[in-house]
């Protein structure tokens, strides 16, 4: 049986927390940097121990006003301190629960330069190393990130966009481009199943890209999340996908 981690991102302001995390096995939530507030935080990791569901750190560029999505928005020992204020935040909120943090996700733009850029995927490693545990690094298949993941010894969870669009190149259509997110739910469940079940998308070329993820993320800002995420999960039910979090070597 394929299986899959099916994880959204929380904290951003969604107003379906509490039934997203009934669907997901992992959640990623804001940690001030891009959104949320000690509240928010306390508040997801709260629901996210009752569902049993694996809380993972959403942490991003001191960039409330871009959302998070501008470009280099810090770099250096800025940088490095504001990720690990970000995550200290949550490391504590959770244990607060008598939970670990069990991944760290960057959001928006963080995501993308640490696949680009050395010195921006080895602060975003340096950091997670230095949380207690050690938790895994969730992010792109491919680039720099899971480079500087390694030479650190750090777990590192490859993942895939259920509701994104893809180039022939493996990058993503960027969002200002039209048909970019995918919001209608049957196409987003629909590519959940092909990346779960043969590790294959079809680009915004018509093309097939083969695409091998533990992980696959649904954004719980996306216009109709829930819909979404209900025909994500029933899809990949129907197709004997088992939905559960990464397992640790």
């Amino acid at each position: 049986m394929a299986s899959i981690d099916l994880n959204a991102d929380l904290g951003e302001g969604e107003s379906t927390t509490a039934d997203l995390l009934a669907l997901v096995s992992s959640c990623n939530i804001a940690c001030g940097g891009h959104a949320g507030d000690r509240d928010s935080m306390s508040r997801a990791v709260l629901l996210a121990a009752c569902a049993g569901v694996a809380v993972g750190a959403h942490p991003s560029y001191p960039d409330r006003a871009g959302f998070g999505r501008r470009s280099r928005h810090a770099d250096g020992h800025a940088l490095y301190e504001t990720l690990s204020q970000q995550l200290g935040v949550l490391v504590n909120l959770a244990a607060d629960h008598g939970l670990d943090l069990v991944h760290v996700k960057p959001h928006g733009a963080l995501y993308h330069d640490a696949a680009r850029f050395d010195d921006i995927a080895e602060i975003v490693a340096r950091v997670v190393g230095e949380c207690p545990g050690q938790p895994a690094i969730v992010g792109p298949p491919a680039g720099r990130l899971p480079v500087a993941a390694g030479r650190l010894g750090l777990r590192y969870v490859a993942e895939a966009f259920a509701d994104r669009r893809y180039r022939p190149d493996g990058s993503l259509v960027p969002r200002e481009r039209p048909g970019a997110v995918l919001e209608d739910p049957a196409e987003v469940a629909a590519q959940a199943v092909s990346i779960a079940t043969r590790g294959v998308v079809q680009t915004d070329a018509g093309t097939a890209l083969g695409i091998a993820a533990r992980t696959l993320c649904l954004h719980g800002d996306t216009p109709g999340a829930l819909d979404i995420a209900r025909a994500v999960r029933l899809a990949l039910d129907a197709a004997h996908v088992d939905v559960c979090r990464p397992g640790r070597p």
